[in-house]
């Protein structure tokens, strides 16, 4: 049979036009803008990278912004129903905005980066304290903001640095944007013995770290933060069963924390580098949840021992405000984490992972409804990461239920 080159070449357009067809007819597509927030116009150029939030997270996509920021992300439409995860790497540094099943567009805003960035400034460092079996543990919790005007991400060489007692041992490290979720992110040793340094962005808004370790306890320590920046306040959450003798009078302010009956918070305000914040922590203790040491009928179902300690106190009524108040959210949601996570060493004397995202992004908002949003996105990520096998049997259930006494508070509190 002869065929002549002008059938051929319509069958070969033919055949092109099927296969293109077939080949749109298995694709999803995801579109969307970039704008600079420093600039207020299109970013143009930048890398945009579609993450698929499966057993892992994989790239689906890739696409970079037009003259307009705009891109199109194609991808399999037999993850359509997947969550997602759009990148966006400005300037080396990358912002992420989450695109859930069915989701067609998403917008995502960046900022220009610099190594000094003016308005950038340490708020807060939380640290939460347990002792017991040997071992005493610290999960700390600094709190960064960033009000540079107009707005750009700090992203300077080493970062956000803290100290530790150079005999302590790092088991965790995490760092959380401004209503982003939790993201692992090793603190780095720094030339100094017991410093050690959070090479992440400070990008507009407050950014949080923690980090927890521990050491060896005999029954008795001294400890001393080291801070290397001002602060607005330093505060040490920790058991009531815990004795706490500051190394230097006038410096801390008993305060009760916020609906943790059985815990204390010692308070220092605008401490600045180098000030003697030492304290030395007597004893043994857990923190624990109220709803699970009811006795003697006393409010929360938790009964609270006396404060015998010399200048103790909880203030009285009429006083400045406690201010506490402004980390009521942080002091919860670290308090989840500590009971969820087994932050603590003493626990099972072995590392454990502290679950994600239960604590509010820029816990300054005081505010039952993103707490509330906060640990429903938990329990949704925990069934996840169980279903897929990512945690054990046993982690599962201590995190849920602690999780789920703590889901429960927050609901009470809201109606």
């Amino acid at each position: 049979m002869n065929i002549n080159r002008k059938t051929v070449r319509e069958l070969g357009y033919a055949l092109a036009i099927v296969l293109c067809a077939t080949a749109g007819s298995h694709a999803a597509t995801l579109t969307g803008v970039v704008t600079n927030g420093t600039t207020g116009k299109p970013s143009a150029g930048d890398e945009v990278i579609l993450i698929k939030l499966a057993a892992g997270m994989e790239e689906a996509a890739h696409a970079k912004t037009d003259s307009q920021g705009k891109f199109t992300l194609s991808f399999s439409d037999s993850d359509e129903n997947a969550p997602h995860l759009v990148r966006v790497v400005h300037q080396g540094v990358t912002y992420h905005q989450p695109a859930p099943p069915g989701t067609k567009s998403v917008d995502v805003q960046v900022y220009d980066a610099a190594k000094k960035v003016e308005g950038v400034k340490a708020v807060a460092d939380l640290m939460y304290l347990q002792a017991g079996k040997g071992d005493i543990a610290i999960m700390r919790l600094f709190a960064v903001d960033n009000t540079s005007q107009p707005p750009r991400t700090q992203m300077s060489d080493p970062g956000f640095e803290f100290n530790a007692p150079e005999n302590a041992e790092i088991d965790d490290g995490q760092a959380q944007t401004a209503g982003g979720q939790w993201v692992n992110t090793t603190p780095v040793p720094q030339k100094i013995k017991g410093r050690y340094a959070f090479v992440f962005p400070l990008r507009p808004g407050q950014t949080q770290f923690r980090v927890t370790y521990h050491l060896t306890y005999s029954g008795k320590m001294t400890v001393n933060p080291l801070e290397i920046y001002p602060l607005q306040h330093f505060v040490v959450i920790m058991p009531r069963a815990l004795g706490f003798t500051p190394k230097q009078s006038g410096v801390y302010q008993d305060k009760q924390p916020p609906d943790l009956p059985d815990a204390i918070a010692e308070v220092a305000s605008n401490p600045k580098p180098g000030q003697n914040l030492a304290f030395e922590v007597s004893g043994e203790g857990m923190l624990q949840d109220q709803n699970q040491n009811a006795s003697n009928g006393s409010p929360g179902g938790t009964a609270t021992p006396a404060d015998n300690r010399p200048g103790g106190g909880l203030g009285k009524p009429g006083e400045d405000p406690d201010p506490l108040d402004q980390y009521r959210w942080w002091l919860l949601g670290g308090f989840g984490m500590v009971l969820a996570g087994g932050a603590v060493y003493t626990t099972s004397r072995s590392k454990t992972q502290i679950p994600t995202a239960v604590a509010v992004a820029g816990g300054s908002v005081g505010h039952s409804g993103a707490l509330l949003e906060a640990l429903k996105e938990e329990l949704f990520q925990l069934e996840m990461e169980h279903k897929q096998g990512q945690i054990s049997d046993q982690e599962y259930t201590k995190t849920k239920s602690a999780l789920d006494q703590t889901l429960a508070r927050a609901i009470k509190r809201k109606n």
